[in-house]
């Protein structure tokens, strides 16, 4: 079984799941989107893609690398920065690299180049993002689990972390950081930990906190049950209803929190698994990213599995779902609805993006893993796996492009708007 205090390589391979029935919902439309590009990390390298006309090529067009691997990135909402997060805190024994490199992206291409040093962080930077002004850069720091608040310059670099008043209580494994749709309150995603090597589950939680200023103050704990039981690990946010969705890694479910007054229901108003035989989970099965159509009528969500087995020798794959999970979105109540899962035929996918025009979905597989075939066992590579976004949301997949992982995971894939 995966030990989820900490990150491994762990790896998983698509299996052949069922398209559920199909359901009444057509896509709603999606806003009107500019020009994106594509980009893949692979440990230190960041790579722009060309995706073609069809959004189902993969040319590489250029790469730059920061001075560890990369955890997560995030582009500014107005300017031509693209923030970059790594850490060699898995990858090396020092776990001394840890960073935000800032990046500026020519408009028209979209290639980057970096503007300034990478600024130095104290510990792992898991996840960033930035607030609706661009004035700020929140960092989700997963051990010791921490938010912090960075103010950004207007050149894009990255300043100290402000001090704030008092301890921020990011909860057990900080795992990501969004700031709500009024940009007056962040949100972070404790994910807990699995009860291992005779140590209790730790409890999760979902941390609010007012934003004012690059100031934090806490406002609100939601903790079903205490936390036990409740291992989040994303969320999303609709593009036009105050509803919040959360991936619960740790269980196998999605869960939707409605928003009021810039504070979240105490509990989920619907809870839905997110594995298509949820009766035959094995060990390891995890939820992953969490991702809104842009028209708001539809969610994605990844299935990741990872558990191996020793056969002659080799560890190969043991079974699970690895799949991206297509939900439906009542228009009414925000009810989600599973109406498809896509096989990625590919390895535990981590990362995911839906480009703007809600028209493409890109998954990104960790990395290569053995698979039992037959009397054989062959070595599938990591993959992106390219599908089409049809009108009634679901998921076609077009093409698959092997990734050469030699230099570290395929950690994050994203879309980013040009300009």
């Amino acid at each position: 079984m995966l030990d989820r205090r900490r990150f491994t390589q762990s790896l998983v391979v698509g299996m052949s799941l069922p398209v559920l029935s199909a359901a009444p919902w057509r896509l709603a439309s999606a806003a009107p989107a500019g020009r994106t590009a594509l980009y893949v990390a692979v440990g230190p390298d960041l790579t722009l893609y060309d995706t073609g006309g069809d959004g189902t090529a993969a040319v590489a067009r250029g790469t730059v690398t920061v001075p560890a691997p990369i955890q997560y990135v995030w582009k500014h909402p107005s300017k031509p920065f693209v923030f970059v997060a790594s850490s060699n805190r898995f990858s090396s024994t020092t776990n001394d690299k840890h960073h935000v490199t800032t990046f500026r992206q020519d408009p028209a291409t979209g290639a980057l180049t970096a503007s300034g040093e990478p600024a130095s962080l104290k510990a792992r930077p898991i996840n960033i993002t930035v607030d609706a002004t661009g004035r700020f850069l929140l960092i989700a720091y997963n051990d010791p689990s921490h938010l912090g608040v960075h103010a950004i310059a207007e050149n894009g670099a990255v300043g100290a972390e402000i001090v704030q008043d008092g301890r921020v209580d990011a909860g057990i494994y900080a795992h990501q950081v969004r700031v709500l749709p009024s940009n007056r309150a962040a949100v972070v995603i404790a994910r807990g930990n699995d009860p291992a090597s005779g140590k209790p589950e730790d409890p999760g939680a979902i941390k609010l906190f007012t934003l004012t200023e690059g100031r934090l103050t806490a406002a609100q704990t939601v903790a079903p049950g205490s936390g036990y039981g409740f291992g989040p690990r994303h969320v999303d946010f609709h593009p036009s209803q105050p509803w919040m969705y959360a991936a619960i890694e740790r269980q196998n479910t999605l869960q939707m929190y409605r928003i009021d007054n810039d504070r979240l229901s105490d509990a989920p108003v619907f809870t839905k698994t997110t594995l298509a035989d949820p009766a035959s989970t094995l060990p390891s099965q995890a939820a992953g990213a969490i991702h809104l159509h842009p028209g708001g009528g539809f969610l994605y969500l990844s299935n990741r599995a990872d558990r191996r087995v020793d056969v002659d020798g080799q560890k190969v794959f043991a079974g699970g779902e690895n799949s991206i999970a297509v939900f439906a979105l009542d228009p009414a109540t925000g009810e989600p609805t599973l109406v498809q899962s896509a096989p990625t035929r590919s390895f535990h996918v981590r990362t995911f993006t839906v480009d703007p025009a809600g028209k493409t979905l890109v998954a990104a597989s960790v990395a290569p893993m053995a698979v039992k075939d037959g009397g054989s066992v062959t070595n599938v590579p990591a993959t992106l796996s390219m599908f089409r976004i049809g009108d009634d949301g679901k998921l076609t997949l077009a093409a698959t492009h092997a990734v050469d992982t030699a230099k570290g995971p395929m950690f994050w894939c994203g879309f980013l708007p040009l300009g």
